[in-house]
């Protein structure tokens, strides 16, 4: 008995020592880098007019109990990430198609594992995406695709704010956001922000940042440089009543910050983003409990996005998206069914559905602590992502059709132009609210 319990001791240790193992580190569990690329610059490498992202099956199941066994079984890991069947997979298909692979994920609502892969030297994009589509192994084959974030450089009863800039920030007062914080201040409403990443050192947001995750690279100090996450993130939720800047939407909701979207060497192209940092993002967010996911950005629909977006429109999540700048385009994340699209407030009526919100010369935070005017359909779907979030205070079950028709019906006319408004759409609510309860 004592070499039998020995011999199942010494099993245990081993089989425990392997469970323990783990890829190459990543900001993902899971997540791997190839061999030509770090974790800081893998992002970086990537080429949206070269590179693939491949999608492979990728279930995760623990091992069969074994007849005659009183064990019941090993534990499934902690954490979801390659499993051997997708590896298997992908190292029979790299020795097939020769290509390079960049970086690879896991995607566990999808129960899919993706990699970013470079063709072979001598093979097109086209040429290897017409290959993949006929193996059966394949689940998604895709071009890898940029992305980038749409911004332009450069009443009675309410609460009275201490913060200096308040009488400032014109999209706070023109939706009556003030009043509306009578009775809501978003308490408890988990929000999304996927962008670049935001200084959560400014006064105005320090503590505000419940958590943040960086899928580009592993550079703290240039996540707190990055602007257009700090211009969305304190519209949004900067902190009120503290005698500094300004005061966000709904300055009470928990606030998370996923870092997609980086900086070129030159500032004035303007942030981007790709299909593997927003595929990451996403799916992140999937195993958060985040109701709002604020998407100021855009570009061309992507399959593997698109799948991730259903699953967030499936949970009943709210995607508040910005309509591109000529309001034609329309592709990821915009033209997905039962998202929240927002454009600027203009003197011609917006596109059915679309909603309209200030975005023109918005006071916001800066990295550095400080503030400075912005203006873009970025900072108009912030407003929009700081009200949903008052609503869903004092209602957390609305859904997302329900909200756009709220927001649609309560809108107000302000200076020739019809848009958003926070109070307007708060007593709204309530007044529906109460109708109900009778």
């Amino acid at each position: 008995m004592k070499i039998r319990a020995l011999l199942l001791l010494l099993a245990l240790t081993v089989l425990g020592a392997c469970s323990t193992a783990r890829p190459a580190s990543s900001s993902l569990p899971g997540a791997t880098v190839g061999p030509g690329a770090s974790g800081a610059d893998h992002v970086a490498s990537m080429n949206s007019s070269r590179d693939i992202v491949l999608a492979v099956a990728n279930p995760q199941e623990p091992p069969p109990t074994h007849a005659g066994s009183s064990m019941l079984g090993y534990a499934p890991p902690a954490t979801y990430g390659k499993g051997q069947r997708a590896i298997s997979m992908l190292d029979s298909m790299r020795e097939h198609y020769g290509w390079h692979e960049v970086a690879g994920w896991p995607i566990k609502a999808l129960s899919l594992y993706c990699i970013v892969l470079e063709p072979p030297a001598g093979m097109s994009r086209d040429e290897l995406l017409a290959a993949l589509a006929k193996d059966e192994r394949v689940a998604l084959a895709q071009p890898l695709q940029d992305y980038t974030v749409y911004s332009a450089q450069n009443t009675d009863g309410a609460h009275k704010y201490n913060d200096p800039y308040a009488d400032l920030q014109r999209g706070f007062v023109e939706t009556d956001a003030a009043l509306a914080h009578n009775t809501s201040q978003g308490d408890h409403v988990a929000i999304a922000i996927v962008d670049t990443g935001i200084d959560t050192t400014h006064p105005d947001l320090q503590g505000r940042i419940h958590d943040a995750s960086n899928e580009v690279d592993g550079d703290d100090a240039a996540f707190k440089r990055d602007a257009h996450g700090t211009e969305v993130a304190g519209i949004i939720g900067a902190i009120g009543d503290n005698h500094v800047g300004i005061v966000g939407i709904a300055p009470k909701a928990i606030i998370s910050s996923y870092k997609a979207c980086w900086y070129p060497t030159t500032l004035e192209a303007g942030a981007r983003c790709n299909s593997f940092t927003l595929a990451k993002a996403l799916a992140a967010i999937l195993d958060t409990d985040a109701r709002v996911i604020n998407l100021s950005l855009g570009g061309p629909s992507d399959p593997l996005l698109d799948k991730l977006l259903l699953q967030l429109l499936e949970e009943r999540r709210v995607v508040v998206a910005a309509l591109p700048p000529d309001g034609s385009t329309r592709g990821f994340p915009d033209s997905a069914p039962g998202v929240l699209v927002v454009r600027v407030s203009g003197p011609t009526p917006a596109p059915p559905g679309v909603l309209s919100a200030p975005g023109t010369d918005i006071l916001t935070t800066q990295p550095g602590g400080g503030y400075d005017f912005t203006s873009g359909s970025s900072m108009a779907a912030a407003h929009v992502s700081g009200i949903v979030a008052l609503l869903l205070s004092i209602s957390p079950n609305l859904d997302p059709n329900s909200i756009r028709e709220l927001l649609l019906s309560s809108s107000k006319v302000v200076g020739g132009m019809r848009q958003v408004d926070a109070a307007a759409a708060v007593i709204a609510l309530r007044n529906t609210l109460s109708t109900s309860r009778r």
